[in-house]
């Protein structure tokens, strides 16, 4: 991957006038790869949910989450080995703060809220992120929030209400783990953006580093705990390898591109038929039928994304132009 200042020199060298035909050509190319990134794993991250809450009938939350994470490292250094990739550490704080948010918090929180939530809520709960990343990104990266983003944030807080309903003390602890999933995740987004200002790092090479600093913290509490073994069943058995090939890495691996490609809001809007993909799945495998105020609460929320993401299609749309005009090729 180019630097961002290098782009740009191609872009102002004198008598380089191909490259700047090209450069944004390139920046177009990652901008659709991204969006095909967010778009494969809509479904794969979805349907996550549900095969997670199917594992969860053989184990504990904590077996599980540590089973989840720690198997996932030796699958991602094979894929380096076979990929010839460099097996270097990435930078040694950001990728250790990125693990402890988006493995250690986001895999960690999510499997105890969804042994006692339902796998469709929990999915909803989640994936309020983009609202928390859209607040950690106009406090730390300086991108303003603007007319129906707002809108959109107090109709996504109202939905998050009927749907965390604190009234309900029966469910409110699986609730609110939930939401602090889905905050540990922003967060990781957030560092993740950060780091990118500073360094240029291979996507796979991150995924596996901040998995290995990610997973020792679930490893170790596990067997602090003494929590119990799983049943090896065959259920569990495809759940887990759902769960760790499909819904870890592959699907962080596409995440990570995601927010290389895009800005932070949009990676993170991107997201949006995840959610509702996990209630379809959960309600047609599982029985999860919602009742009419958790309904209410969960198509506020995605509507709540539909209309953000629609306003960053727009304002992308909008400023391409501008960015063209001034010889930028980066978004």
């Amino acid at each position: 991957m180019t630097a961002p200042g290098a782009a740009r020199e191609v872009m102002t060298a004198p008598g380089a006038a191909g490259s700047a035909t090209t450069a944004p050509e390139a920046a177009g190319r990652r901008r659709d790869l991204g969006v095909l990134a967010l778009a494969t794993l809509a479904p794969v991250w979805g349907y996550g949910w549900v095969a997670s809450k199917v594992a969860l009938s053989y184990s504990t939350p904590l077996t599980f989450a540590a089973l989840r994470a720690g198997l996932s490292i030796p699958c991602l250094f094979l894929v380096l080995v076979v990929a010839r990739r460099s097996l270097r550490p990435t930078p040694l704080g950001y990728t250790l703060a990125i693990g402890l948010l988006q493995t250690t918090g986001f895999v960690g929180l999510g499997a105890w809220a969804l042994s006692s939530g339902g796998a469709g809520k929990v999915a909803v709960l989640t994936y309020t992120m983009p609202f928390w990343l859209l607040l950690l990104a106009r406090a730390f990266l300086g991108e303003r929030l603007r007319g129906l983003q707002l809108v959109a944030v107090g109709l996504a807080l109202t939905g998050l209400a009927l749907v965390v309903v604190p009234w309900r003390l029966h469910s409110l602890s699986s609730s609110l783990l939930a939401v602090g999933s889905g905050i540990a995740w922003a967060a990781s987004a957030l560092v993740v953006k950060l780091m990118q200002r500073h360094h240029v790092v291979d996507v796979l090479s991150l995924t596996t580093w901040q998995m290995v600093f990610g997973s020792l913290p679930l490893i170790a509490i596990a067997l602090l705990a003494h929590s119990p073994a799983p049943q090896w069943t065959a259920a569990f058995a495809a759940a887990l390898t759902y769960t760790l090939l499909l819904a870890n890495i592959l699907a962080w691996a596409l995440w990570l591109y995601a927010l290389r490609a895009l800005s932070a809001g949009a990676a993170g809007l991107g997201t949006l038929a995840v959610p509702a993909l996990g209630v379809l799945a959960a309600w047609l495998q599982l029985g999860e039928r919602p009742d009419a105020v958790e309904a209410a609460g969960m198509a506020l929320i995605v509507g709540a994304l539909a209309v953000l993401a629609a306003h960053g299609i727009a304002a992308a749309r909008t400023a391409a132009p501008a960015r063209a005009g001034q010889g930028r090729c980066l978004p």
